[in-house]
């Protein structure tokens, strides 16, 4: 691996741990030449299914545009970023296990409000009003009285 600070190969590993419950590993290297040290990731690279959204567009997947979701569902509330990397892995793997080439924009919304319904039901509320396109209050309503 080439040294990020002085360009030449050669690096020695510092330190290993494992990430995302065993599916990435952080390796912290130190350059062999110039004493620089640097993080490295590696996980298994999965090919995930397109995703079709609703207007029949298809796009890649894409793991940080569901964590931004996330985040902006559950801003300023109690809930540490950690909990939104597990729901994110774990609609990854639920995607990949699927088999298939494509899945739906639907499929992935619903299981981002069913994982968020279960953690708190203000993030539910918010990531529904805008995955669902909310128009009035009385849809959030609704979706309140839905909650019980």
């Amino acid at each position: 691996m080439r040294c990020p600070h002085c360009d030449k190969l050669g690096a020695r590993v510092l330190d290993s741990r494992p990430l995302r419950h065993g599916k990435a590993i952080r390796r912290r290297r130190e350059c062999e030449h110039c004493g620089w040290r640097y993080t490295t990731y590696e996980q298994v690279e999965e090919r995930l299914p397109v995703v079709v959204k609703h207007d029949g567009r298809r796009e890649a997947f894409d793991r940080a545009k569901l964590l931004r979701g996330l985040e902006l569902a559950c801003t300023k509330l109690p809930i540490p970023r950690s909990h939104l990397e597990e729901i994110c892995d774990e609609i990854e793997t639920a995607i990949s296990d699927l088999g298939v080439e494509e899945v739906t924009s639907r499929q992935i919304g619903e299981s981002v409000m069913d994982r968020l319904r279960r953690l708190n039901s203000v993030a539910y509320v918010r990531f529904a009003s805008v995955y669902r396109r909310f128009e009035d209050a009385g849809q959030f309503r609704e979706e309140v009285e839905r909650l019980g």
